[in-house]
């Protein structure tokens, strides 16, 4: 068993080692000013870093349902959270006391496959009536989706298939034929079904955490140094970095992408900041993803189908283009799903839906004010400063960079800003990561 775990571990420490040597190869960094920023980020520690802004950090309980869990998160305006078990009090033990982060991609999971499932419910009924249980979401995800066969019914539970039968709908093409039907003209039905019917309505937190796990819980202590969190969040490729006190399981601090990005710009008049931050983006070897790597979504095309772009490829963001030369149009948000699901009522069929009418309905439902949904753009000679101050002053994750046409030739991400200040130096892994990136790969 320990030499299994060490294979897989061993793998999945070859892939992170792959994306960012490729990081590190197009990065464009004196080497002697790379040690530098290295080694002074090893001397900083994490207890140094600012508090969340509330000064607590939010956390979810395991028995909230998603409803809920998205209002907390867009109330909060958060993209994710710490899952806490209930009734932990006395627990001496992170592992026993937080179960994993609640994310928007966990949701976006969470939400498209029981579209799906809501969708063959509806065709022989109701949820309740069709006898769905947990177990059977990905049997019928595909079977709505026109799926058919012996090892996809087997899927199905014996209440179930007995239901759709009992309705008579033969179990081998009820899905095939009705489901698809039913899933184009859902409109309101779904939220109904989602949002009022078993077993949607009392989905909780902790079932789809344990479904849908995307983004593990790797904690730091305060005592930790800020290169471990800044090579968690670049090179290791996670969202967010929990910190907990050392000799107790208690959390005391949430350090975000997005966090660490507003405090580097924060850094301006340092000599070690300014002297990257002044150059331009194209010097630095920026963007490290090239036009061909940039994944985006036409204005016309479904937006359910922007939200499996984001999850098929595990992103938060797509360009919203148009043409062949996808001259960019408009951005497009993991978040923004939370529409989907606060506000039902202006989305009566949201399968037909696309980006473009999407965007349009938010803005004229007043749901957002500002500039939601236009695209933050640079160009390949704008400076390390304005990108770092456009992401901080904005709150946004992404920004593209775009030619004299608007047409995207790539993008830059919280996670490539932060990789243009670090790099791992040999043996840091073992020396100072200790459990908490060996607990993350062994899930």
């Amino acid at each position: 068993m320990a030499q299994e775990q060490d294979f897989k571990t061993s793998i999945s420490l070859s892939k992170y080692d792959t994306y960012f040597d490729t990081i590190q190869s197009r990065k464009m960094l004196p080497q002697s000013l790379q040690e530098t920023l290295t080694d002074a980020f090893a001397k900083i520690p994490v207890s140094s870093f600012p508090a969340v802004p509330s000064g607590k950090v939010i956390e979810i309980l395991a028995d909230t349902t998603v409803g809920e869990a998205v209002k907390i998160l867009s109330e909060s305006n958060i993209l994710a959270a710490p899952v806490k078990e209930p009734d932990t009090v006395t627990s001496s033990d992170w592992r026993g006391k937080y179960l994993g982060i609640i994310d928007y991609s966990a949701i976006i999971l969470w939400v498209l496959e029981s579209a799906e499932l809501a969708a063959a419910a509806l065709s022989a009924g109701t949820a309740t009536v069709a006898g769905v249980g947990a177990g059977t979401v990905g049997a019928l995800g595909a079977l709505a989706l026109g799926v058919t066969g012996p090892a996809a019914i087997a899927g199905l539970t014996a209440a179930a298939a007995g239901a759709a039968l009992a309705g008579g709908i033969a179990a081998e093409n009820m899905m095939a034929k009705d489901a698809p039907q039913a899933a184009d003209n859902l409109g309101e039905d779904f939220y109904k079904v989602i949002l009022e019917e078993e077993p949607f309505k009392s989905t909780t937190v902790r079932s789809i955490l344990k479904s849908y796990r995307w983004s593990p819980f790797v904690p730091v202590g305060r005592d930790s140094a800020m290169l471990t969190v800044l090579l968690l969040l670049s090179k290791y490729r996670l969202r967010n970095v929990p910190v907990i006190e050392s000799d107790t399981p208690e959390m005391v601090n949430f350090i975000t992408q997005s966090a660490v990005v507003q405090g580097l710009e924060r850094c301006k008049g340092r000599d070690w900041f300014d002297c990257i931050a002044e150059k331009c983006i194209s010097d630095l070897g920026l963007p490290f993803m090239s036009t061909s790597e940039v994944i985006s979504i036409q204005s016309n095309e479904l937006i359910l189908e922007a939200f499996k772009q984001m999850r098929d490829n595990q992103i938060g963001g797509l360009p919203v283009v148009e043409g062949p030369k996808k001259r960019i149009v408009g951005n497009l948000s993991i978040r923004d799903i939370r529409h989907l699901l606060l506000r039902p009522e202006i989305f009566t069929n949201f399968r037909k839906l696309t980006v473009m009418d999407f965007m349009n309905e938010v803005v004229s439902s007043s749901l957002e004010t500002g500039n939601f949904g236009q695209p933050i753009t640079c160009k390949l000679d704008s400076t390390m400063q304005a990108v770092i101050h456009s992401l901080a002053s904005q709150s946004i994750h992404r920004i593209h960079v775009v030619d004299g046409q608007d047409e995207v030739v790539g993008v830059i991400t919280l996670r490539d800003v932060i990789s243009c200040f670090v790099t791992e130096p040999p043996y840091h892994f073992d020396d100072y990561y200790g459990f908490a990136v060996k607990e993350m790969m062994s899930q």
